[in-house]
């Protein structure tokens, strides 16, 4: 995909809207967030995986690469539907507008989808109900293995919550001892990972699904629910952004969350030993975020098993985000080039090697089966000649951050001026990075004059003079965090890497989304022809 037209964007995730719920979702926020891109004159909104998350609630650690995220669910909309009263809604928990604490919203937010899914199914309108079942048979691929393994994971949860040093736990901690240490044993056991499960679950064993699922058809049928509305209620929003001119970006992370349904239904499709474990995992060699790598610890793919079924897989994963979103980012796209494989049970990245990915042929079967391809590739990091080609053959758009550029001797590749092709999205920084001011505040002196020079400014207002330089540069696509729009400082970065715990809490506030931030990004992008 090439991009032709400059346009100018926003990053900013649905959980970060503002709302009364704990936790920004598909409602009134939302909305106002596309009506600001408007005033803005914005024409690209972009949006992290928006898949349901798992431990650490990284939106890049999914329970499934194809279901919606359900805490985005807003309580609102279930009331406009007539699955909950008005009064079920007014007994709101005092949450923080600024942070999201996941334990107390998953909690209230819980209790309201169980009350919702009552009231559907007491419903009598056969419209609503054919409604459904269509989109349970439209889904059917995905959906059933999808609401089955949380409906199972949730089973053994509620299960082992009081059964303490039980005999399955000591199996397990048997099994496990050489990989995990005692903490991760248990996170894993009493969070009911699917590799915890009774042996006839874990490998899918016909009369094992078919008992439990007999069992659990009253939570499968809950979750296929939440999936339905949750999924009503994004492609409302999605048309109504589309309707005002607007194009959203989604994300796929190239690797999948090992307790997912996507690794529990297809295992051949990972390398897995007999035991269901992972033998290598995903991760990044020491860069410019850690000095020991990143150990993210996805199950890696059976490229050769991919391939064999030329690519089913991926290409029904790609479709399935194209469905919800107009264009996808490949996150950490050079692994389709060559991954770094870490053995399962390291304690770091540093011990990994690089292994080779399924190239040029992977993207000839994306091709032959989809078309066109509405990719943007990240090439952030250690990006190889091999990983440009791949990128370049394919006329995908690469990215540049700009809090990268500013090494003192002007020949950075992210500097503008460096810049080797226009088909690129310009950010000034992204999730993983910090905001604009918290990167000014610890940046090394040398850079930080670089940078003052190079803008000709004082450097009291860094996050605009660097949403100027994203918005002035040759990039076709420009894109700035809601963060750095705001100027906020680190406390409201998103992301972290590295560490498991405090991340993607950011929320703004209704009051921060200010109408002279509007007017001002405005500005830019008439003055740049975005």
């Amino acid at each position: 995909m090439k991009l032709k037209k400059r346009s100018g964007g926003v990053l900013a995730h649905p959980t970060s809207f503002p709302g009364p719920y704990g936790i920004g979702d598909f409602g009134a926020g939302a909305y106002e967030f596309v009506d600001f891109l408007c005033r803005a004159k914005q024409t690209l909104w972009q949006v992290l995986p928006l898949g349901p998350t798992s431990y650490g609630d990284s939106p890049y650690q999914s329970f499934s690469s194809f279901a919606l995220n359900h805490y985005l669910i807003s309580p609102t909309e279930l009331v406009k539907q007539g699955y909950l009263k008005e009064q079920d809604i007014w007994d709101i928990p005092g949450f923080d507008p600024r942070r999201i604490d996941y334990g107390e919203v998953i909690t209230y937010k819980m209790g309201l989808y169980a009350k919702a899914f009552n009231n559907f199914n007491e419903m009598t309108d056969p419209v609503v109900k054919r409604t459904f079942n269509r989109f349970c048979t439209k889904n059917k691929s995905w959906l059933d293995d999808y609401a089955l393994f949380v409906a199972i994971k949730n089973h053994y949860i509620e299960e082992r919550r009081n059964s303490l040093n039980s005999p399955e736990l000591k199996e397990y901690r048997k099994a496990n001892a050489k990989y995990l240490n005692k903490n991760q044993i248990n996170d894993y056991f009493y969070g009911a990972v699917w590799g915890s499960w009774p042996s006839g679950l874990v490998w899918r064993e016909p009369a094992a699904l078919a008992k439990i699922g007999k069992t659990l058809k009253d939570d499968i049928m809950f979750h296929k629910f939440l999936q339905f509305e949750a999924s009503r209620e994004w492609q409302q929003l999605k048309d109504y952004a589309n309707k005002k001119g607007i194009t959203v970006i989604g994300d796929i992370p190239i690797f999948v969350a090992m307790d997912s349904s996507d690794v529990w239904a297809s295992p051949s499709l990972f390398h897995l030993d007999a035991e269901g474990r992972p033998t290598v995992v995903a991760g990044v060699p020491p860069d410019y975020f850690s000095s020991t790598g990143q150990l993210w610890g996805n199950p890696l793919y059976d490229w050769k098993a991919h391939k064999k079924t030329s690519y089913e897989w991926w290409i029904h994963r790609v479709r399935s985000v194209l469905d919800i979103v107009d264009i996808v980012r490949i996150d950490h796209f050079r692994g389709l080039d060559a991954y770094w494989a870490i053995p399962y049970g390291a304690k770091t990245a540093v011990r990994g090697k690089w292994q080779d990915g399924p190239g040029a042929d992977f993207f000839k079967a994306l091709i032959d089966a989809i078309g066109f391809l509405p990719i943007i590739a990240e090439d952030l990091g250690v990006i190889t000649p091999t990983v440009d080609k791949l990128r370049t053959d394919n006329d995908l758009p690469g990215m540049k951050v700009l809090q990268f550029a500013f090494d003192p001797s002007g020949k950075n590749d992210y500097m503008p001026h460096n810049f080797d092709s226009d088909n690129t999205v310009v950010y000034p920084g992204t999730h993983d990075n910090d905001t604009t001011i918290g990167w000014y505040a610890t940046a090394a002196e040398n850079e930080k004059d670089y940078f003052r020079r190079y803008m000709n400014i004082s450097g009291d207002e860094v996050s605009w003079d660097l949403i100027r330089l994203a918005y002035s540069s040759s990039g076709k696509y420009a894109i700035v965090p809601i963060q750095d729009i705001m100027g906020l400082g680190a406390y409201d970065r998103m992301n972290l890497p590295g560490e498991p715990v405090g991340n993607w809490q950011f929320r703004y506030t209704k009051e921060m989304l200010e109408e002279s931030l509007a007017q001002r990004l405005a500005y830019l992008t008439e003055l740049y022809n975005r």
